[in-house]
C-alpha cells in the first residue's frame, strides 16, 4: 500500500494504527500480526511525499527485490536556492554524478566519509521564481540523502535544508515566511504490482501548498499544482 507522507511524521506507527482500527482498511489490506507495517524504501523523515508499505513478508520480498535491482522509477519535486538554467539541447534532463560515500555527510562535507561510489541523479527544470529553481528529480542510484548532497555540491541546496544548506537561509524562511520545512517532495513511484501487468505509477500530490505558497509569494514564476 501507498501513503502520504507528512514530515517528521512516524509514518509507520500511524499507519499501524489505523490499519487496526479502521473497519475498512480492515477488509481491504491483511496484515500478517508477526510483520506489522514496514516501509519498503527510505524516505528522509524530512521529506513528505509517497511511499510504498508492505504488511506481509511476501508482499516486502516481492517489492524489496524492485528497489533493490532499480526497477522502480522514483521521482521527487523540490526546490533550490538559486537560477539553474534551462539544459540546452533535445534533452531535458540534466545529470549530477558526483561520487557519493554510503555515510551521509554534512554541509561542510556532503560527500560523505569513507569510500565513494559511483551516484547519478537526473533532473529538469520546471520553473524559476525571483531567487528559487523548482526542479523534477530522478534517482539513478541510491545513496542516503542523495538529492541533497548532489543539490548542495551543485551549488544549489534544498531550500529549508537545515543539514547540508544554510542555517541562516532556514532561519530567514521559518521567520519571514513561516517556512519550516524541507522542500522535497517524493512525487510517484513506477513499479510492477503482484498482477503482473505492466508497470503503474503512484502519485501523490505534485506540489505541497507549503512549498508552491513559497515559490509563488518569491515572485515571478508561472508555477500551479497542475505540475
Amino acid at each position: 500500500m501507498t501513503v502520504h507522507n507528512q514530515p517528521g511524521l512516524d509514518l509507520c506507527s500511524f499507519a499501524l494504527t489505523y490499519l487496526q482500527n479502521d473497519t475498512d482498511a480492515k477488509g481491504k489490506i491483511a496484515i500478517d500480526p508477526d510483520f506489522g507495517v514496514n516501509p519498503v524504501h527510505r524516505l528522509d523523515k524530512e521529506a513528505s511525499g509517497v511511499i510504498f508499505l508492505a504488511s506481509s513478508r511476501e508482499m516486502f520480498r516481492f517489492f524489496s527485490n524492485q528497489f533493490q535491482s532499480r526497477q522502480v522509477i522514483k521521482r521527487y519535486v523540490a526546490i533550490l536556492h538559486g537560477l539553474l538554467e534551462n539544459p540546452e539541447g533535445n534533452d531535458l534532463w540534466e545529470r549530477w554524478r558526483w561520487p557519493l560515500a554510503n555515510t551521509a555527510g554534512g554541509r561542510i562535507n556532503p560527500e560523505g566519509p569513507g569510500r565513494r561510489q559511483h551516484s547519478e541523479t537526473r533532473y529538469r527544470v520546471l520553473d524559476h521564481s525571483a531567487h528559487y529553481t523548482m526542479v523534477e528529480i530522478e534517482l539513478l542510484s541510491g545513496r542516503t540523502h542523495q538529492i541533497r548532497r548532489h543539490a548542495k555540491l551543485s551549488g544549489h541546496s534544498v531550500v529549508g535544508d537545515a543539514r547540508y544548506g544554510s542555517t541562516r537561509a532556514a532561519n530567514y524562511l521559518k521567520r519571514n515566511f513561516a517556512f519550516d520545512r524541507l522542500a522535497l517532495h517524493a512525487r510517484s513511484l513506477t513499479l510492477r504490482l503482484p498482477d503482473g501487468k505492466d508497470p503503474e505509477t503512484i502519485e501523490t500530490q505534485s506540489i505541497p501548498g507549503q512549498m508552491l505558497e513559497l515559490f509563488q509569494k518569491d515572485g515571478n514564476c508561472s508555477v500551479t499544482d497542475s505540475h
